[in-house]
């Protein structure tokens, strides 16, 4: 099935402790049905000093639900995505405004 959501996609979180934060999705894990979207779900992970990297309190974006998410349509709206054909092509659309994505 073709991905809804993908890298680079501006959404807005539905549900959740972030709900109403916007953010661009960073990845998106398909087999686990989750995204990482920069700025939502941040968790504090500690971590212990290396040669490489400085240790101490390190906040990092975990993944969120797919199903929480919702793709943002050029008026700033959450809006779902549909799909069609144009010139022999599959592509993503808007469905509250019918842009192409």
């Amino acid at each position: 099935m073709a991905a809804k959501l993908k890298k680079g996609d501006k959404v807005v979180v539905l549900a959740g402790k972030d709900k109403g934060k916007e953010g661009e999705i960073t990845a998106v894990m398909p087999k686990d049905n989750k995204a990482i979207v920069d700025g939502v779900n941040i968790a504090i992970r500690h971590t212990r000093q290396s040669q490489a990297s400085q240790g101490g309190r390190i906040a990092k974006p975990m993944p969120i639900d797919l199903s929480n998410l919702a793709l943002m349509d050029a008026n700033g709206k959450a809006t779902r995505v549909g799909f069609r054909t144009e010139d022999g092509k599959k592509v993503r659309f808007a469905k509250t405004t019918g842009d192409v994505i």
